[in-house]
């Protein structure tokens, strides 16, 4: 596998911007332009008149220790959606290159490559919602740099075959991008360990979702020190901002909490399917390997449209590709989920 080969040559040569604070973080900081005296606000003896770390190197350290991969191996971004955006960046030529994603999926993978004018192709998941190999590969042209798949997947919810996944990675010579923004809610570990050892598999997560962090915005990539070294190439300067850094040093210091949430969405999710698929206007519900549900019914928006009125809000994916008549809820606080069964309830029993 050589991974130059598929990387843009413009990025190749490109010479990234060198910050003031990459050969310095301590000493008399004469260097950067900043406020010495100080900033208007303090937070937590945080110095926010200088420039944070552009090689994030606390962060990465933190992250190492609690999830056992090395630091070299790390990247982290404005949420996972900067680390999508950037793999686009350096993979792909505008209006030569290909991407490949397999829908339904995660809607923001055709967002980015729209952006960047970039082709996407839809490779469809199979009947089970999982990677079709031999479609992929048939699909597979010399313009194809790049595949995004999403695992546990959104919107369907469902892990997508590891096995499956590997043998795509081995038998092609183009870069996998694995979005396992759902990880923690599986029962699996997902692809880390290959991100490092497979040189074209690249896994990105987020503090999002089981870490309770949506607003913080930050998410990372698990990749060889290769592609990794390459992102650090094309960021911003200073893309990780002091604030974000200190609260998911902070949060990665919270493991048992973190634990505890998990546990205690996976019981949740476990027991709203179990009453799903005891109300009679419910056609299918999907298997979920993540902190959402999506459930088949006939009139999805008359569904969305009434749960609304009653001030319960929902996801519409029903005009999603291959997800006629599906809606998504995500899974809340007990008394919410309560709140979401009943009314759900309510309306099928107004439908006798």
């Amino acid at each position: 596998m050589e991974i130059e080969k598929l990387i843009r040559k413009n990025i190749l040569k490109l010479k990234p911007y060198t910050s003031a604070r990459e050969s310095h973080l301590s000493g008399i900081l004469m260097d950067a332009n900043e406020n010495s005296l100080g900033s208007v606000v303090n937070y937590d003896n945080v110095e926010l008149n200088r420039y944070p770390d552009p090689n994030q190197n606390k962060l990465r350290e933190k992250l190492s220790e609690v999830i056992s991969i090395p630091k070299e191996n790390l990247f982290f971004g404005v949420g996972s959606d900067e680390v999508i955006d950037l793999f686009v960046k350096i993979f792909c030529n505008p209006r030569e290159d290909e991407v490949i994603v397999c829908e339904p999926t995660y809607g923001m993978y055709r967002v980015c490559c729209d952006i960047n004018d970039v082709e996407v192709k839809n490779v469809p998941l199979d009947k089970n919602y999982d990677v079709d190999v031999e479609a992929i590969k048939n699909e597979v042209s010399s313009k194809t740099k790049l595949i995004f798949l999403c695992s546990p997947n959104n919107p369907s919810g469902n892990l997508l075959s590891k096995e499956k996944i590997i043998t795509l990675a081995k038998s092609l010579n183009v870069m996998i991008v694995v979005d396992e923004a759902y990880i923690d809610f599986a029962d699996k570990i997902g692809l880390s360990k290959e991100a490092i050892e497979i040189p074209n598999i690249a896994v990105t997560r987020t503090f999002s979702k089981a870490w309770g962090m949506a607003g913080v915005r930050c998410g990372y990539s698990i990749a060889s020190k290769e592609i990794t070294s390459y992102l650090f190439k094309v960021k911003s300067p200073y893309n990780i901002n002091k604030l974000t850094s200190d609260f998911i040093i902070q949060a990665l210091s919270k493991k048992d909490a973190y634990e505890n949430y998990v546990s205690k969405i996976i019981s949740e999710r476990e027991r709203v399917i179990k009453e799903l698929k005891n109300i009679s206007i419910i056609k299918n519900v999907l298997p979920s390997d993540s902190n959402f549900i999506s459930f088949q019914v006939n009139e999805p928006k008359n569904v969305f449209a009434y749960l609304e009125s009653k001030g319960i809000i929902i996801r519409d994916r029903s005009n999603q590709f291959n997800f006629s008549g599906y809606l998504r809820v995500s899974i809340g606080k007990p008394e919410e989920n309560n709140k979401f069964l009943e009314e759900l309830n309510n309306f099928s029993q107004n439908k006798k």
